[in-house]
């Protein structure tokens, strides 16, 4: 998928929680057939939906060459959960890749998992797969253990240590974006109900592709639509500024045992606003547009900034939505030079939040805040 959602650099500040934390660790090792016995009966799991398996044949076949030849290979992270289980923060990659080969089938295509043919490998297991290894390299691979770092969290009691776990210790070589940590750290019913709402036929064609976003922008949009279109009644609204990561963070905690009544509301409240904003003002909603030559030239990317604005002014104004001229309207408020202002500068200053939302709803509604 192509990237369709503009970053801001501001809004993707990270923060150092004011919590004094007591998180205990220990290390302990663990052997890969422990491992793959623990992910099948479900003692050790993945963040629900995390990133997928991403590892080519060969970066995967080097791994288990690795352990064939009694390399030492990195250690893993996993936190403690409330319920005794596992959760894997770091070393998803290399827990697969080790399940795959000794269960026959590579995540990667779905195949059947042979080691690479290439020189990488030595020739003693090249090409072959685990059922035609020797009962020897067998136990070797089964019985290597690898070194399991173990967190807790005693105080506070929340997932807000685990956040700064998941951000800190990354050794995949890629940092992780901030939804993809929360999609780590508040796994749960509302966690899935994000990943469900992110597959809607109407969401998809506003965020102008089938495939969801591989880095989660999509789901953290979705997110926002819910943190912004409350956000005149939160506490967060007394300061002076607020820390966007954080906000959303403190949202998706609150929300992680949400019921089903709840998510049956506020689906049908996202389905709704997305639908009625597509349905009138089309396939530009949330975007940003210039003048060339007398021609509108709009932008490809979803401007976040302009989504919550015009998203919560939907959502508040209410029954006084009015869908004839609001294409007209839209272009009117993003020539707005006031709206220009508070959406280019200053995005989490309070203020500016206020004055968006303010400006969206007269403009394209009529209704004074």
């Amino acid at each position: 998928m192509r990237d369709q959602v503009e970053s801001i650099p501001s809004e993707n500040e990270s923060y150092t929680d004011d919590s004094l934390y007591n998180i205990t660790s220990f290390g302990t090792d663990i052997s890969f057939r422990e491992i793959v016995s623990m992910y099948k009966d479900g003692d050790l799991e993945k963040p629900e939906l995390q990133r997928k398996y991403v590892w080519t044949k060969v970066e995967a076949s080097r791994f288990i060459d690795s352990v064939l030849l009694g390399l030492p290979v990195p250690s893993i992270f996993l936190a403690k959960s409330a319920n005794e289980k596992r959760l894997i923060v770091d070393g998803y990659q290399r827990i697969m890749t080790v399940y795959d080969y000794m269960e026959g089938i590579f995540s990667g295509d779905g195949k059947v998992f042979k080691l690479s043919n290439s020189e990488v490998i030595h020739p003693n297991w090249r090409g072959k797969a685990f059922s035609e290894l020797t009962e020897e390299q067998k136990r070797k691979i089964r019985y290597t253990p690898i070194h399991a770092i173990v967190f807790e969290q005693k105080h506070p009691q929340d997932d807000t240590g685990m956040y700064q776990i998941f951000e800190r210790i990354n050794t995949s070589g890629k940092t992780l974006k901030p939804q993809e940590i929360r999609n780590c750290v508040y796994h749960g019913k509302y966690n899935k109900f994000l990943f469900d709402l992110n597959k809607e036929q109407m969401w998809r064609k506003i965020i102008g592709d089938d495939k969801p976003d591989s880095r989660m922008a999509d789901i953290e949009l979705i997110l926002r639509f819910f943190a912004f279109s409350n956000i005149l009644n939160r506490e967060e609204m007394k300061q002076k500024q607020i820390n966007l990561v954080r906000y959303l963070n403190n949202y998706m905690k609150e929300n992680v045992n949400i019921d089903d009544d709840e998510i049956t509301k506020m689906k049908l409240l996202f389905v709704e606003t997305m639908r009625f904003l597509f349905d009138n003002i089309g396939e530009h909603v949330f975007r940003t547009v210039k003048k060339n030559n007398g021609e509108l030239k709009w932008a490809r990317k979803i401007n976040p900034v302009v989504f919550d604005a015009v998203s919560t002014a939907t959502v508040l104004s209410g029954k006084c939505k009015k869908g004839a001229g609001l294409e007209e309207r839209y272009i009117e408020l993003l020539h707005c030079e006031q709206f220009i202002e508070v959406t280019k500068q200053r995005t989490t200053n309070i203020d500016n939040i206020k004055k968006r939302i303010e400006l969206a709803c007269d403009i394209l509604y009529g209704v004074k805040l």
